[in-house]
């Protein structure tokens, strides 16, 4: 079984988060949380709590992710392996709901602009 901090880290990479807005959420320095990652400071219960919430993923769904699900990739022999993208649903929720804000937030920005032509 995979690291949890190497978990946390691949799912951070996925939503586009840097470790400074996860320190910053977390109320910890950079360098803090990057020894979470790296598993040199031990991770409570709570703490994963914690980071699920930031991440919007379940923490039973944190410490089981397998990147294997996401990302295959081709051998050097040239063998292409299926990609199969099983995100939780949650992922995806929180992806769509993301989608939709900023769609809500381009619409909300076009009225400013316009208002302010007319």
């Amino acid at each position: 079984m995979k690291a949890v901090g190497n978990k946390i880290r691949k799912i951070r990479e996925l939503k586009g988060f840097t470790q400074d807005y996860m320190a910053s959420q977390l109320d910890i320095s950079q360098r803090a949380y990057s020894k979470l990652e790296k598993e040199e400071i031990k991770l409570d219960w709570q703490r994963i709590e914690r980071i699920s919430t930031i991440l919007e993923i379940d923490p039973i769904d944190l410490v089981s992710f397998d990147d294997n699900l996401v990302f295959h990739n081709s051998t050097q022999s040239g063998k292409i392996n299926t990609i199969n993208n099983h995100f939780p649903n949650e992922l995806k929720q929180s992806y769509e709901d993301r989608i939709k804000h900023l769609e809500d937030e381009v619409v909300f920005l076009r009225s400013l602009i316009s208002n302010k032509e007319n």
